[in-house]
């Protein structure tokens, strides 16, 4: 490991020096000739929670290639060059990227504000020996919760406002509101929820342990590894049981895995798929609010 960081390292120097040649800025002037901060991010979703409070004062890089699923990212040098010149970098904690630690040291940028997002969040830990040793020892979907969205929200606004004092009040106003919009999403569908007569649904990974906690909810995963994997025959056949004493009618599928099982499936128990939204990568050109709205309508609709 520590070879293959060295290695890295070397690498990272190197991208770097000649990417410094062609420019002699570190940021980006706006149409006001104002510099925006340099921010990078690990995927979409924290895309996302920069650009509602940074706005036009932040320029945002995305490491994880869009559809290239997080969990099994591995970074090469010239994925990272990008956090040498950076003044921000956010990524959501948990686990949920493991190689953080050491780009942060390989980047050798002693003016980078590196961001856990995730940071002081009441985090799920994980019960079963698989999840723990493919994911670590916490759930790291919290960006997939309203709440979780919030709290992640707040902690980049404090970066930002870390980096760029002189407009805290723009940073603040523009956490507020969209924290805003996230609550009036959540008073909407904590009614509807409360008042459905079922609370389970059943979705392809057990992604959604955060919203489910938000609203009183209970999941149930077709597999047993994000994107990969199929559950053994006892654990399908204890889910076509489940599903259908629970008159599950609709089996979710993440935008980013194969649906294949969930159709197998929703064959066996006479239920549709639908797709359901990590917000791992960018999608139809949706926002957050625009996906976790279409999220939380489906899973509505598939409990009544």
């Amino acid at each position: 490991m520590l070879k293959r960081w060295a290695a890295m390292l070397l690498c990272l120097i190197t991208v770097v020096s000649f990417s410094a040649c062609g420019s002699n800025n570190d940021n980006k002037a706006d149409n006001n000739g104002e510099s925006k901060i340099k921010v990078s991010v690990t995927f979409d979703a924290m895309k996302e929670f920069v650009s509602a409070v940074g706005k036009d004062k932040v320029e945002i890089s995305t490491i994880i290639p869009a559809g290239t699923e997080p969990h099994d990212f591995e970074p090469k040098a010239q994925d990272l060059a990008g956090l040498s010149t950076a003044s921000v970098f956010v990524y959501s904690g948990l686990g949920m990227e493991a190689w953080t630690e050491e780009a942060i040291k390989a980047a050798d940028n002693a003016k980078l504000i590196a961001v856990e997002a995730s940071k002081g969040a009441d985090a799920i830990k994980n019960t079963d020996p698989e999840e723990i040793e493919e994911h670590g020892q916490y759930d790291p979907h919290i960006w997939l919760s309203l709440k979780g969205a919030e709290l992640q929200v707040k902690n980049i606004k404090d970066a930002l406002v870390n980096e760029d004092p002189s407009n805290k009040d723009y940073y603040e106003k523009n956490c507020n509101d969209f924290i805003s919009q996230l609550e009036k999403l959540y008073d909407e569908y904590n009614e509807k929820f409360q008042s459905a007569n079922k609370k389970s649904f059943v979705a392809g990974h057990a992604a959604f342990g955060y919203l489910c906690r938000d609203f009183g909810l209970e999941q149930n995963s077709v597999e047993d590894t994000f994107a990969e994997g199929e559950p053994s025959a006892q654990q399908l056949t204890e889910l076509v049981e489940y599903c259908r004493e629970n008159k599950v009618t609709t089996i979710f599928a993440e935008e980013m895995a194969s649906p294949d099982v969930s159709k197998t499936l929703a064959n066996e128990v006479g239920a549709k798929v639908e797709t359901i939204y990590t917000i791992e990568s960018s999608e139809n050109d949706m926002t957050y609010l625009d996906r976790m709205t279409d999220n939380l309508s489906k899973i509505y609709d598939s409990l009544k």
